[in-house]
């Protein structure tokens, strides 16, 4: 079910709004959004076992009696902590798991990435990490699921060429993109170029805004929707005028970072800023359709 004027459904990383489930449930309420983006839930990663089935199961009756959906797990395989000579069996319990939950909430996407590299040759990195999404790609096949690789951390997101070559080394139908905007420019990336490039992968997308580091290289310089560098209007104006209707999650980075440990800002500054940036969002996205509407 979607609650907006959107034919597609608008969601969030809820933790990014607050750190417990209520919080995270009454912030899509209060914005109208019938969709929930699951990563941590009181401190706990959703995809992994720290979160019981038993809390997990609670988790679900909750969103449910909220009348809310889950539309994606950012689950934490192959991320950002884990690197690419860890131990494999650690993701994959994780994506078991995952079968499962997801099958709980009827949830077709799973955010995953492409390890982090080591003290290895960049060939020998590329090519156990296509030999590990080709096991996870049997899997999601029998789970039903997609396993969505993310512009982020990996040897796929460095580049808009090394996430097409990944995708076509990978070549499985329960692998796919997902593109996140703001990633490109905070890893000193062009975004239009990236987005051009891989357009036709994506699957699901993101959104991010962050400004240039003026050095060049990494930037956690991270603003509302539009106000940065990342080409949040165009792209996501050129996705929307090519037909794309699989939803768009936010991911604000701007008062919480949650990966990064700790709390950025108060638990009232995180849930404001959340509640700001979608409704900025959903300015940008009516003015997208508005002028659309009146170029036809």
């Amino acid at each position: 079910m979607n609650h907006t004027p959107f034919s597609f459904p608008l969601s969030g990383i809820a933790d990014e709004a607050a750190d417990d489930l209520a919080g995270q449930i009454s912030t899509h309420l209060e914005l109208g959004w019938s969709c929930i983006e699951l990563r941590q839930i009181d401190g706990k990663q959703a995809s992994t076992p720290l979160l019981s089935d038993a809390d997990f199961e609670r988790s679900v009756e909750a969103i449910e009696a909220a009348g809310l959906q889950v539309t994606g797990f950012a689950s934490a395989i192959g991320n950002w902590s884990r690197p690419i000579d860890g131990d494999f069996e650690k993701d994959l319990t994780d994506l078991r798991l995952l079968l499962g939950r997801m099958a709980r909430t009827g949830t077709k996407f799973a955010r995953t990435m492409s390890w982090v590299g080591a003290n290895i040759p960049a060939e020998a990195w590329r090519d156990e990490a296509v030999r590990r999404y080709k096991i996870m790609g049997e899997i999601a096949a029998e789970g039903g699921i997609v396993l969505l690789h993310e512009n982020c951390e990996g040897w796929g997101g460095l580049s808009p060429a090394h996430t097409i070559e990944f995708m076509e080394r990978v070549n499985h139908p329960n692998i796919g993109v997902l593109f996140d905007i703001g990633n490109t420019v905070a890893y000193g990336q062009d975004a239009w170029e990236f987005y051009t490039k891989v357009k036709p992968l994506i699957r699901y997308v993101h959104v991010k805004d962050c400004r240039r580091n003026p050095a060049g290289g990494k930037s956690g310089e991270f603003t509302m929707p539009g106000e940065g560098d990342a080409c949040v209007r165009e792209i996501l104006q050129d996705l929307l005028g090519s037909g794309y209707n699989s939803g768009i999650s936010i991911e604000p980075h701007v008062a919480s970072i949650v990966h990064l440990g700790g709390t950025q800002a108060s638990p009232e500054v995180r849930r404001e800023s959340y509640l700001s940036y979608a409704r900025k969002l959903e300015v940008l996205l009516k003015s997208i359709l508005q002028d659309t509407t009146n170029a036809a």
